[in-house]
């Protein structure tokens, strides 16, 4: 990430004054084939260590997928949050202009917020991460690398407004929850053109995320089918718990079904209403 933001031309000018022989560590959260690529640049006969499996994600990660327009994306984040009585919720969003209209929405619906990203000054971010710690507010806004300086404990929900275009990234956004064996609550937001990036995470972790149906701003396309998984890690076989396919509007083709009722943040298939999380 710090070398799409235009950080790779000084890395390669530091590696030019070092001298030819010497050791090189490469730390990469995620490695796509881009850095992978780069890694043959700049290393010589390098030897990988992975800390841990990339698509692995947390056992007590609640996983939701919500299908909607672009449009709708702020209302149906307002909804959830009101619904899920949130606690500690860190927000992703893909850029940071969309990151501040997002806490500007939050605000005006009377949910206290703030946004982190690289435009903000040193002081303002330690004050949003302060104010976060503390509970004075609920909701953290944040970019990807804006988010790597965050280490709060007790994040109860992870939603990703914007899904990445980088599977991995989305196991290291959903990390921030379940953490020192808590349970925690991954809800992800999918417009029409982010379908393909859905596809790509299913693939990655090996399993579907759970489709939430009932919700009062459902996409004006209909979701795409669940479709096997040819995942690196295997298929769990379907949607996981039940969550599987159907119509936007109740039972139909898919797996799951549709759940009944309607609810600001929805039901998931087969399942009743999460009660207020306390």
């Amino acid at each position: 990430r710090m070398l799409d933001m235009g950080f790779l031309p000084d890395v390669k000018r530091v590696i030019a004054k070092l001298p030819k022989k010497r050791q090189t560590l490469f730390f990469s959260a995620t490695m796509p084939p881009p850095i992978r690529a780069l890694t043959q640049e700049l290393l010589h006969d390098p030897v990988s260590v992975a800390v841990a499996p990339v698509s692995s994600t947390a056992d007590k990660v609640d996983q939701r997928i919500y299908f909607v327009d672009k449009a709708d994306k702020r209302r149906l984040l307002v909804d959830l949050l009101r619904e899920e009585q949130v606690e500690h919720t860190l927000v992703f969003t893909r850029t940071k202009h969309g990151a501040n209209r997002v806490v500007k929405q939050l605000d005006q619906a009377g949910i206290r917020a703030a946004a982190i990203h690289g435009n903000k000054s040193q002081g303002a971010r330690t004050r949003a991460l302060d104010g976060f710690r503390t509970g004075d507010l609920n909701v953290l806004v944040a970019t990807d690398i804006a988010a790597r300086g965050i280490d709060v404990e007790g994040i109860t929900h992870v939603i990703n407004f914007d899904l990445p275009n980088v599977p991995e990234t989305y196991v290291h956004r959903i990390g921030r929850t379940a953490r020192a064996g808590a349970s925690g609550i991954a809800l992800s937001f999918c417009e029409q053109e982010e379908r393909p990036y859905l596809v790509d995470i299913e693939r990655l972790i090996g399993q579907h995320l759970d489709r939430v149906e009932q919700h009062h701003y459902p996409a004006s396309q209909p979701p795409p089918p669940v479709t096997d998984l040819e995942a690196r890690g295997g298929s769990n076989g379907g949607a996981r718990r039940g969550g599987g396919g159907g119509s936007r509007r109740g039972g139909g083709g898919g797996g799951g079904g549709g759940g009944g009722g309607r609810g600001g943040g929805g039901r998931r298939n087969n399942r009743g209403r999460r009660g207020p999380r306390r």
